[in-house]
Parts: structure tokens; sequence; C-alpha cells
């Protein structure tokens, strides 16, 4: 599971990094820390239920080159770009709304662009919904943005749900 966002402390908390949130998120719950990892990545390593390995992973470097770090970690610890799970912010879905699908296009987010270009297509994709920006502002603008003071309130439990996501992912994917 790869959490798609920004490195450094004035990143946290903006749009764009649902994904490393919702790693932190998962982490907690199953009691892991980070660590680095030589993929330009931290990851904490845990099992799921069924006994399998689970890597939480969050890219090093910035959202436009997630691809490098995927492949690598990918490629480092054998998992096949199926089982592959990216958790990502998502403009076209509304705040607040958070979606599972697998395979697809980037629909013009360059971290999705960049893993695909690297990967392939197909993996499964945790979509978290920000929505768009507000009036005539730049995409790029909004989603470096941290959320707006009412949007934060519910950002803590959209995550949980976010993190609730990725494991019924996980689960109807070991099945």
């Amino acid at each position: 599971m790869v959490g798609l966002g920004n490195p450094g402390p004035g990143y946290q908390a903006n749009r764009h990094n649902v994904g490393q949130m919702t790693s932190d998120v998962l982490a907690s719950r199953l009691g892991v820390q980070f660590r680095t990892h030589k993929s330009v990545a931290v990851i904490a390593k845990t099992k799921t239920s069924a006994g399998d390995d689970l890597i939480l992973a969050k890219s090093a470097g910035f959202m436009n080159q997630s691809g490098a770090p995927v492949s690598q970690l990918a490629k480092y610890f054998s998992v096949p770009t199926e089982n592959i799970i990216v958790v990502h912010d998502e403009l076209d879905i509304e705040f607040g709304d958070i979606r599972s699908k697998f395979d697809g296009g980037h629909a013009g987010h360059n971290g999705l662009r960049d893993i695909s270009a690297k990967c392939g297509t197909n993996y499964h994709r945790v979509r978290f919904g920000i929505g768009r920006p507000p009036g005539q502002m730049a995409v790029s603008d909004f989603v470096l943005q941290n959320f707006a003071t009412i949007e934060r309130k519910e950002v803590p439990v959209l995550l949980e749900l976010a993190a609730d996501r990725v494991m019924e992912v996980l689960a109807s994917d070991s099945k």
C-alpha cells in the first residue's frame, strides 16, 4: 500500500497528502513504525490478518515522481502490480467521498501518471475525494493547500474511512 504525497513538513496537511496521511493512520492502527528504505521511500512492514506480508509505504520524493519508488518497492519485495494499492487525492470526487477501483487512467493526476508509466495501470486505487478548486483557482494551488477549516474537522474521520477501504481491498484481494 502506497500513500501518495509530498515530503516535508510544509506539505503534511495539504490535500495532495491524503495518501500519506492514510498511511500514517494504518501504521498507527497496526502498531508499526516507518523506517527509511533504499527505494527513496519510508516503509512499515507487518502482516495481514490472513498472514500475508503488508508493506505500507510513503515516497520520500515528490508526488510527480512517485513511479520510481513504487516500482522499486514492488521489485524489491516481489509484489505484482495487481497487488499494489495506491491511496491518493481525487479532484473528480466530492470532498468526503472515498472510493476504490482497480485499473484505469490517471485522470490528470501526475502521481498516478508516473506510477502507471513505470508499473502499468493494473493496480488498486483508493480515491479520497477532495472536490474541485473554487472559482478560477489553479488545480496546483488547490491541491497544495491545507484543507479548509470546515473540512479539517472531518478529515480525521475520513482518513479512518480511507484506511478501512484499504483494509477492504486487502481482504477482497486475498480471497
